[in-house]
């Protein structure tokens, strides 16, 4: 190979290739030693492990936004993210799936990077959703060039047909960028941090990226465009984000390097989030940035003009772990807890928030969402259908892993089909038709959804009932729309209840009620009935109605 000095990058011609043939590079170190053989960094198509050569591919055209597609970023749109293991989603005999056999109505939402295991990286990869991919560049796909080694796992054409026809109907596609760092690439520190107190990630025996290199920033933010111009990609979710703003995650003092200003904020990575955003923004405007952030770094989902990292949105972890810890209580305790369920509203509106149920709360031993539930089998699926209720009343976007819409009852296997079977069991299929009413609900009711973000979407009617474990609120959508939220988190069906009533409407119906019998409960509440207001104070409020509240339940009045 040539350097070209000018450019910095290194070329070669070689006759007679074609797509299909394989090849890696073979590198002198600086003190003249050869160095193991090593796969291509930028390839577009790598083999399928355990071989780890790059093949020789084409770029993937451009893919131009669906025509008449809005925006699937902005804040008040009705946002519910299905999170798909495409693995383990379907497995046709039990086998992963495959180019023509790829399940036809599995729509490919997390297109994954090609892991060529070879000596220059230390990879965390593993069959499941270990952030451990080495190939930025290609896609996981199932193709065979005639007598050549199947390459990567899964077809790009029938897959990005399907996903096309996915997009048509409303859906989205998300991917999840993986993370590791090409280890001493040429016998140096090329694209990683040479200082381990830098370089090293602890927690997942993984290499850092040098964020301030401008060649590795441009690499790494190339990447993230190439996937949305080139494979479709709506959206892209940044994992671990707090591991990157902090030189000092999950490091002990004295083993991490402060930044030129003597803190601890790692101002390199913040700068390549940013340029990624602005990157994004400029070039792809209908895409779609979420951050998985757990701390409370300020602005992650504000435009960085002004002094945000740019994302859309963030995960709301904190809601995340309080309301599982409380829905895990026994009912009969929830009162001592009840503030784990309104704490969130606190600063629910400081960020734009997803709500995550995602697979990180369905794994290595976590058990599934149904076995988190307290009780006998009624009072576990009731628990479910109530929290999923609460979920999708409160404020923020939608999130959840596959097999939780019909409550998987084991923890997810990442070699396994999920358990379609168990639809045929009454409580499961109710448990699936209750999340399809809820996402038609969030779509259809503006209220539900347009001021998911702002402080002017919320107010609290209930927040103090904890000797009963109720709680009640309002969604405005700006325009004089309301809904009612209404949760009764014990078994305890609640006979005249008197909800408190905003300004407003007079009269209510009950739109879903999770205790209905379609769902598989037990069918209490208040029916078709016309919910009428009243003049009778209730909870510091002039007007209330009197109604049933089921038990374990949600329930959600319109006006009528």
């Amino acid at each position: 190979m040539r350097l070209r000095h000018d450019a910095g990058v290194w070329e070669i011609f070689v006759p007679h290739v074609g797509p299909g043939d394989l090849y890696k590079f073979e590198i002198v170190g600086p003190d003249g030693s050869l160095l193991p053989l090593k796969a291509d960094p930028c390839g577009f198509a790598a083999e399928l492990r355990p071989s780890t050569a790059s093949q020789v591919a084409g770029l993937p055209p451009l893919r131009g936004v669906p025509a008449g597609r809005a925006p699937a970023n902005r804040r008040d749109a009705p946002i519910a993210i299905y999170e798909v293991h495409a693995g383990s989603w379907k497995r046709p005999d039990g086998r992963f799936p495959a180019g023509a056999s790829w399940p036809p109505n599995c729509p490919p939402m997390r297109p994954r990077s090609a892991s060529p295991t070879s000596s220059c990286c230390r990879s965390a990869s593993t069959p499941s959703t270990a952030p451990g991919a080495t190939s930025r560049w290609a896609c996981t796909r199932p193709a065979r060039a005639s007598g050549r080694p199947r390459t990567s796992r899964c077809s790009s054409r029938p897959a990005t047909r399907r996903a096309s026809a996915c997009c048509s109907t409303g859906c989205r596609r998300i991917s999840r960028p993986t993370r590791t760092a090409w280890r001493s690439f040429d016998g140096t520190a090329l694209y990683e941090y040479a200082d381990p107190r830098e370089g090293f990630h602890r927690d997942w025996n993984t290499l850092i990226y040098n964020f301030g290199r401008t060649e590795v920033q441009a690499f790494l933010a190339s990447s993230a465009l190439y996937w949305i111009e080139r494979f479709g990609v709506d959206g892209l979710r940044v994992d671990a984000v707090a591991s990157m703003l902090y030189r000092d995650y999950s490091r002990p003092a004295g083993e991490w390097v402060p930044n030129c200003f003597g803190g601890r904020e790692n101002l390199e990575a913040i700068a390549l989030m940013k340029r990624i955003n602005e990157q994004i923004g400029g070039e792809q405007p209908a895409a779609f940035t979420v951050a998985e952030e757990s701390t409370a770094f300020p602005q992650v989902s504000a435009p960085t003009y002004a002094g945000g990292l740019g994302f859309h949105f963030k995960w709301n972890m904190g809601w995340m772990n309080d309301t599982l810890r409380y829905i895990a209580e026994d009912p009969v305790h929830r009162r001592w807890h009840h503030d784990l369920m309104t704490f969130g509203l606190v600063y629910a509106f400081s960020e734009n928030f997803v709500l995550p149920i995602s697979h990180d709360e369905v794994v290595h031993g976590k058990g599934s969402m149904l076995g988190k539930m307290p009780g006998d089998e009624w009072q576990r699926f009731a628990n479910l259908r109530a929290y999923y209720g609460f979920m999708w009343g409160h404020p923020g976007k939608k999130l959840l892993f596959m097999g939780q819409e019909f409550a998987q009852p084991w923890e997810w296997r990442h070699d396994e089909s999920l358990p379609w079977e168990l639809l045929d069991n009454p409580r499961h299929a109710g448990m699936q038709r209750l999340i399809g009413d809820l996402n038609r609900l969030y779509r259809q009711v503006p209220a539900l959804h347009r001021l998911d973000c702002d402080t002017a979407g919320f107010e609290w009617l209930i927040g103090d009932d904890r000797d009963q474990s109720v709680y009640a609120w309002a969604r405005f959508d700006g325009d004089g729309g309301v809904a009612l939220v209404l949760c009764n988190f014990t078994p305890v069906p609640r006979e005249a209840y008197r909800l408190p009533l905003p300004d407003g409407p007079a009269h209510w119906r009950e739109a879903l009620n999770t205790d209905s019998q379609h769902y598989g409960g037990s069918d209490v509440g208040n029916g078709g009935r016309v919910l009428a207001a009243e003049e009778v104070p209730a909870h510091g409020r002039a007007r209330s109605l009197e109604l049933t509240l089921p038990p374990l339940s949600t329930l959600v009045l319109l006006p009528a």
